[in-house]
């Protein structure tokens, strides 16, 4: 059974009569990665503020390894990590000396566990260079490195892929699968980089309009409701609308079927049975951009 994290409960933020937030609710366990996504202007930054004691909660409560944020906020805080935006980094001081800077802040952090956390994001052969002459990625790695000196187990980005470059948008994704399954980390990631987020997140939760419309495992949030298409790829497609008038053809040698997997057999037989050989066949799964913008129209703030 894996142990909550993060719990936000019936969470409720006003600014004035606006009401920004209205009963938001979600959980992070550990070991997970959380995609928290939203159009512009949903919530998402007031959500992690409130989740960070940074602006007051309304209503609600937010729970940190079963710390009240309000009422414990030094122990609830004690065990988290954040970026929100950009790191603070000294760009005239080396890496190292950034890392030096935080461990001061802390007593338990020591020279090994500044060595042990160096190594974690790939920083060896320049931790010693100035900031100034680090790549945008080696800076957020470095402002990753930051955040986890004192081995927070709740792990929080905002936007932590912003301006990468390919090559440093993989080393990022690398980077905190690493930490969910090493150290157990739960790390919540707000990004408006949905292509990223599917190959990274095992969860996604959805807000809009100060709302959570859905908090699913990531295969769910994408699952298409009430269909159950499979994908059939053939060596000759001629024949299939005549065997299969229910078929939709969908490229060269590609047809899908709604239908349940119990049935895949007997479609099997058929095809075999006329003679047309079977390649492949799979479950269609949407994106997870295309399930985003089907639950939330888009970038349309109410």
């Amino acid at each position: 059974m894996e142990r909550t994290v993060l719990k936000c409960e019936n969470l409720n933020k006003k600014f004035g009569k606006k009401q920004i937030l209205n009963h938001v609710s979600f959980a992070i366990e550990e070991g997970d990665i959380l995609g928290f996504i939203g159009p512009n202007g949903a919530g998402k930054t007031t959500t992690i503020k409130l989740i960070l004691g940074l602006q007051s909660i309304t209503e609600g409560k937010v729970s940190i390894n079963g710390y009240d944020i309000e009422k414990q906020f030094t122990k609830a805080i004690e065990k988290v990590g954040a970026i929100v935006e950009n790191p603070d980094l000294y760009m005239y001081l080396s890496g190292y000396e950034n890392l030096k800077l935080i461990a001061n802040l802390y007593q338990d952090v020591n020279q090994d566990r500044i060595d042990e956390v160096v190594k974690l994001v790939k920083l060896e052969n320049r931790i010693k260079d100035k900031v100034s002459k680090y790549s945008l990625g080696m800076r957020q790695r470095l402002g990753i490195a930051q955040a986890i000196l004192h081995k927070p187990n709740l792990l929080i980005l905002d936007e932590p892929t912003n301006g990468l470059d390919p090559e440093g948008i993989k080393e990022m994704r690398e980077l905190l699968v690493d930490l969910a399954k090493k150290e157990k980390m739960a790390i919540l990631i707000s990004s408006h980089n949905l292509a990223e987020l599917d190959n990274l997140c095992n969860k996604v939760c959805i807000i809009k309009n100060g709302e959570i419309i859905e908090t699913s495992d990531i295969s769910g949030i994408k699952r298409q409701e009430g269909k159950q298409f499979k994908i059939f790829e053939v060596d000759n497609s001629k024949k299939i609308k005549s065997l299969l008038p229910e078929a939709v053809m969908i490229g060269n040698n590609k047809f899908k079927l709604d239908l349940p997997k119990e049935k895949v057999p007997e479609i099997i037989i058929k095809l075999v049975e006329n003679q047309i050989k079977i390649y492949e066949v799979k479950e269609e799964e949407k994106s997870l951009e295309q399930a985003f913008f089907e639950k939330t129209g888009g970038n349309v703030i109410e």
